[in-house]
């Protein structure tokens, strides 16, 4: 099977499993809350843990661990108080999800329109605006929005600034005026089930869950030191291979592209994140597509919202029709990808498109 669903989730690397293996066993299998010394050997390693994946933030702030991006967001968004929230239609469901709920708990939510390509269109944030919630690179389209800016401009409407960071970590810079950064380890070649969320110091956050008091007191729950071993080492594999990784996924970026010349690429050309391929085609069916191409593993957008039968909230945001959207691919690549393998996979959409173009002519 090739596996070209990157966004989706990206294979373990190994390095992240041989961290996770010693607490995984009876001899690391201790709380890592207690303070006896098994206890405090756990600890030790999971602090070790957020300092390797504090080294890819911003400075100037703390990392929490949270069971992924999901409880990030919704922490993050949920937990600054009482005002308005403006964000982007074309956000992931956690925190799009996150922001029609709020509306519905004495919040304004206001949506700033998207260009054809996915960028925002315009910066206009209300005087009530309590935070600014934006993605860095789209988990859909692979577009990088202008974070740095939305941020200053949160900033200047005395607004706070949330990042969704999930698909860039590690790959495309993080500004450093943001506030708020969720992360998670399965994107970044770790385990599934530990994310993360990055405050600055300074902002004062609600508990999102209560109980034991773990987390500096404001994200109970015990952590699981495996996870936070192989988060860490993950992010410390994302440092030491970011040149390495970059070069590659360009080169196979270069490579796909001389296949598509019946395609047209979704999103902005420009502002991208090479990793990130999402095409189209007129007439093609994606779903009988990707159920036809069945030693290929690629999507027709987000995988949370996969099944639901509704054409992507992000294509139909940056103008696409229904028809449009469902004639959409989205190939992901990275670290363990071979050239050899976008030739063969590339190779064998091609053919089931044109099978059922020719079947429909």
């Amino acid at each position: 099977m090739i596996y070209l669903d990157y966004q989706a989730t990206t294979p373990l690397a190994p390095e992240a499993r041989d961290a996770m293996l010693p607490w995984l066993g009876t001899d690391g299998s201790a709380n890592p809350h207690s303070v006896h010394a098994p206890g405090r050997a756990a600890k030790a390693a999971v602090e070790v843990a957020r300092e390797q994946i504090a080294a890819l933030l911003p400075p100037g702030g703390k990392v929490w661990f949270t069971s992924g991006a999901t409880e990030s967001a919704n922490w993050g968004l949920r937990g600054v108080g009482l005002g308005g929230i403006v964000t982007l239609p074309t956000e992931h469901a956690c925190v799009r999800d996150t922001a029609l709920w709020l509306g519905t708990h004495n919040h304004d939510v206001t949506f700033m329109p998207v260009s054809g390509e996915g960028l925002v269109a315009s910066i206009e944030i209300p005087t009530n605006t309590r935070i600014v919630a934006a993605m860095l690179v789209n988990n859909e389209i692979g577009v990088i929005q202008p974070v740095a800016e939305l941020a200053a401009k949160a900033h200047e409407a005395g607004a706070l600034f949330f990042c969704d960071a999930v698909q860039g970590y590690g790959r495309v810079s993080i500004p450093e005026n943001c506030d708020l950064i969720a992360i998670t380890a399965h994107k970044i070649h770790g385990p599934k089930g530990i994310g993360a969320l990055w405050v600055r110091n300074g902002v004062e956050l609600d508990p999102l869950l209560l109980g034991g008091g773990q987390e500096g007191g404001i994200r109970s729950g015990t952590l699981s030191p495996a996870l936070c071993a192989g988060f860490g080492a993950a992010a410390a594999l994302m440092a030491a291979r970011a040149d390495q990784d970059a070069a590659h996924i360009e080169r196979l970026w270069t490579l796909a592209l001389t296949y598509l010349p019946d395609w047209q690429i979704n999103g902005s050309l420009q502002h991208r994140y090479h990793g990130n391929l999402n095409i189209r085609r007129d007439g093609v069916d994606a779903a009988r597509l990707i159920s036809e191409v069945r030693n290929v593993a690629f999507s027709a957008g987000s995988a949370c919202a996969s099944g639901s039968g509704r054409p992507s909230h992000v294509l139909k945001a940056i103008g696409l029709t229904d028809a449009q959207a469902r004639s959409s691919i989205r190939l992901g690549f990275g670290r363990y990808t071979t050239e050899a393998e976008i030739d063969e996979a590339m190779l064998f959409i091609n053919t089931a498109a044109e099978r059922q173009l020719s079947i429909a002519a």
